[in-house]
C-alpha cells in the first residue's frame, strides 16, 4: 500500500467511519472497475484531502459547492455527511445550497436540497415544529 493510499484510507475512514472496517486497506471487490474505489481513496482523499492550505471544514464547503453544481447525488449525500462531521452547522450547508442557486441555477439547488433531506438528520419534533428544533424540516 502506497503512503497516499494510506493517508486517503485514514482520511476516509475519519470522515464517514463505520462504512469501511479497519482492517480493509482496499476497495477492490473484483467486479467491474473495480479500481475505481481505490483510485478516488489514492487521488481525492489521499492526494486533496491531506494537502495543507484548507482545513477539512473548508474542503466540506468547496465539495459541497461542486457536487451539487455536477448534481453528483450518490456523492453528495455522503458528503452532506461528512460536512457535519467536518464542523459544518446544517445553517452552513443550508446556505451553500442557497448560494448554488447563482451559481449553478435552481434545479441543482433544489435537486441539494431534496438529497440534504434524504441524507441528513432531523429531530423528529421538526415535522410540526421546525423553528424551534432548527433541524430539517422537508
Amino acid at each position: 500500500m502506497t503512503d497516499t493510499h494510506a493517508k486517503g484510507l485514514a482520511v476516509f475512514k475519519d470522515m464517514v467511519p463505520g462504512l469501511i472496517p479497519d482492517d480493509v486497506t482496499s476497495l477492490r471487490d473484483g467486479g467491474f472497475a473495480d479500481e475505481l474505489g481505490d483510485l478516488s481513496i489514492d487521488h481525492v482523499f489521499g492526494a486533496l484531502w491531506t494537502r495543507p492550505g484548507l482545513d477539512r471544514r473548508s474542503r466540506s464547503l468547496v465539495t459541497l459547492g461542486a457536487l451539487i453544481a455536477l448534481r453528483a447525488d450518490q456523492e453528495l449525500k455522503v458528503h452532506f455527511q461528512i460536512a457535519l462531521r467536518n464542523g459544518l452547522t446544517l445553517e452552513e450547508i443550508e446556505e451553500v445550497i442557497y448560494h448554488m442557486t447563482g451559481y449553478a441555477g435552481y434545479p441543482a439547488a433544489s435537486n441539494a436540497r431534496r438529497l440534504a433531506c434524504e441524507a441528513l438528520p432531523r429531530p423528529a419534533a421538526t415535522m410540526t415544529k421546525p423553528e424551534a428544533t432548527g433541524g430539517l424540516s422537508c
